[in-house]
């Protein structure tokens, strides 16, 4: 497939087609490794604990988003 001439694009142009590549790619095709498969084996662990607890999901959810940004 023969490669567009990018510099033509403006930036808006440039965007839009990462997005459609982005959305083009099938999320079951891009294997996790074997350490990111773990730590979300671990974060749903937590998750499913805090809820058996009686904490909020949400509230988990924004923990986990907050100590990992």
């Amino acid at each position: 497939m023969p490669m567009p001439d990018l510099s033509r694009l403006t930036a808006s142009e440039k965007l839009d087609l990462i997005g459609a590549l982005w959305d083009s790619i099938e999320a079951a095709h891009i294997p996790l490794t074997d350490e990111q498969s773990a730590e979300l084996d671990r974060r749903y662990a937590t998750l499913d604990e805090d809820i058996k607890q009686g904490r909020d999901a949400l509230a988990t959810y924004h923990d986990l988003t907050a100590h990992y940004r």
